[in-house]
């Protein structure tokens, strides 16, 4: 069963490109997880600080075990290092979904 996660994120106004420069430039390290299909940054058209990480994967175990995964461990370790506090300290809302129709 298909299913998606999202964090959500509110970014300051003024440093938006900066982040949207972060995840172009992402490590892309996910990309080779078993069970991975997709990734995408969308912004919220109405309220543009409003930042959502958006994957996809076959099933929440697949997620489940690239969020208990070493890499995804070393990763957030280095997002949490960030030069710019401001936005290491960032917390993001997550929200998980089960795909029931397509």
């Amino acid at each position: 069963m298909i299913y998606i996660v999202q964090s959500v994120v509110e970014v300051p106004l003024e440093k938006v490109e900066e982040v949207i420069g972060l995840y172009r430039n992402r490590s892309r390290s996910v990309d080779k997880q078993p069970g991975f299909l997709s990734f995408q940054l969308l912004q919220n058209e109405p309220k543009p600080e409003e930042l959502i990480v958006h994957m996809t994967w076959e099933s929440k175990e697949h997620y489940v075990a690239w969020v208990t995964s070493e890499d995804f461990k070393r990763i957030h370790e280095l997002e949490k290092k960030y030069p710019d506090q401001e936005l290491a300290s960032i917390k993001p809302v997550v929200r998980r979904y089960h795909v029931r129709a397509d």
